[in-house]
């Protein structure tokens, strides 16, 4: 059950959000064993956020995932994602910032793994 949450300081139309959340699940299936109906996109758009004190385009990812997950699909999920982020948003690479997490431990559909 991946979770991927978008923090992002520009105000989103409602275009720019079903796009991101449809090339996510796309995306997702570099990762062995991911899919987009597992996956849940949680998009928090409009937030004040600074770097180096400037309020400027600005983004942070947080991803997560039950289980290891394959090295390489990670890497290139989460290349995938800065493209994605520059070309959609036009927010700069160097103003993306992600984090990867995975869980042995997870809840979902009422039980506990």
């Amino acid at each position: 059950m991946p979770y991927v949450a978008f923090n992002i300081s520009e105000k989103l139309s409602e275009t720019q959000k079903e796009k991101i959340k449809s090339e996510v699940g796309r995306l997702i299936t570099v990762i062995p064993g991911k899919t987009e109906a597992d996956t849940i996109v949680d998009i928090c758009d409009g937030h004040s956020m600074y770097k180096g004190g400037k309020a400027i385009p600005i983004a942070y990812v947080d991803i997560r995932v039950y289980t290891k997950a394959d090295p390489n699909g990670k890497k290139q999920f989460i290349s995938n994602l800065f493209i994605l982020l520059e070309k959609e948003l036009g927010i700069n690479k160097d103003n993306v910032y992600m984090s990867f997490l995975e869980f042995d431990q997870w809840g979902d559909h009422g039980a506990y793994h």
